[in-house]
């Protein structure tokens, strides 16, 4: 199949959106799909503001749609509400092509965290945006029901998956870890507002709380808690190492979709602390983990988890799972059905 997945958020970005997207694409590649890409770095550019390592493409309908009828997709896949899935949402409507979406985002709640803009307000674009879809795709069944709650109920699942071969329990510790105080409490992922990594760095516990990632907030959070570990960015073996060397992984996160983060520490055999909210509310088991409205007392629990457990839960994500199921939303097969794998259209209309 000839799919296109059009996309505001692409490398050099490093966060869960991107990375699904590259996996996913890799597993589509090598089951012998061809996939193109639409994506900022086609295009002119300027930084998002509060978010500047996202790019917004200076592209209109014309533009956008002079490529797809270039590459002449049997599927479109628009992966965000940006300015390259706005004219491409635009291009298939005129078009009468189908299209997939997917809510990777809680915008709604983001929007609040950064912006004195109404949550309610945010939810009116949401709607509009993923309305005409087939499908939405989604990570989580609690982000499913959530959608629903707003009208948007063609949801069908896109989880995640796991690198095992990088992320796996038998990985050494990372060195930069000996001779700190235990239990070792490990957050990764981007150092912003929304990320509430402030509430993670409140908490009582003894032990060493390490920050793996890069951000806006950086500078301000290690000037106001100078006992914690800022490492910066890490990524391939050294983030794996540091995964497996921690104690606890801890994601204070109340608004992300799913958190790739989680099942990437769960692989290495770390239990996760996390609070009870949709993500890790999703994926996280008593015995390879804590959820708690008190992310002290979730951290605590979580340090009483076996790390076999954890492991195990890990182990069942996969990048070839979460393909598959990206695969299924295409067909606009209703969920719990199953059919071959066939293009949108036989002959795509690009008139």
């Amino acid at each position: 199949m000839r799919i296109l997945v059009v996309t505001d958020a692409w490398a050099p970005q490093v966060n869960g959106v991107v990375r699904t997207l590259q996996a996913t694409i890799a597993e589509l590649r090598a089951k012998g799909h061809e996939v193109g890409v639409i994506s900022p770095d086609l295009f002119r550019s300027v930084p998002c503001p509060t978010y500047g390592e996202i790019r917004l493409a200076f592209a209109g309908r014309r533009a956008v749609g002079r490529r797809i009828r270039a590459f002449a997709p049997q599927a479109i896949h628009i992966s965000t509400e940006g300015p390259l899935g706005l004219a491409a949402r635009r291009w298939c409507l005129q078009n009468h092509f189908p299209f997939t979406t997917a809510y990777h985002t809680r915008f709604p709640e983001y929007v609040a965290a950064r912006l004195p803009v109404s949550p309610d307000f945010v939810w009116r674009f949401i709607r509009w945006f993923h309305r005409p879809a087939r499908h939405i795709m989604v990570a989580t069944r609690s982000l499913a029901h959530e959608l629903a709650e707003q009208g948007l109920t063609q949801t069908m699942m896109w989880e995640r998956g796991v690198d095992h071969v990088l992320f796996h329990p038998d990985r050494a510790p990372l060195r930069a870890f000996d001779g700190l105080q235990r239990p070792i409490q490990l957050y990764v992922g981007r150092v912003a507002v929304e990320k509430n990594i402030e509430a993670f760095l409140e908490t009582a516990q003894p032990g060493t709380k390490v920050i793996v990632g890069d951000g806006p907030a950086l500078a301000d959070l290690q000037a106001r808690y100078p006992e914690a570990r800022f490492l910066g960015k890490l990524g391939g073996e050294t983030l794996a190492a540091a995964y497996a060397g921690a104690d606890v992984f801890v994601f204070p996160s109340r608004t992300d979709t799913f958190g790739l983060v989680v099942i990437e520490a769960l692989s290495c055999g770390t239990p996760v602390a996390a609070y009870p909210v949709p993500g890790p509310g999703d994926i996280i088991r008593d015995s390879a983990g804590a959820l708690d409205g008190s992310l002290d007392r979730a951290i605590a629990a979580a340090l009483a988890c076996r790390r076999a457990d954890a492991a195990a839960l890990g182990a069942r994500y996969s990048w070839e799972a979460c393909t598959a199921q990206f695969l299924q939303a295409l067909t606009f097969v209703p969920s719990g059905e199953t059919a071959e794998i066939e293009p949108l259209m036989a002959t795509p209309s690009l008139a």
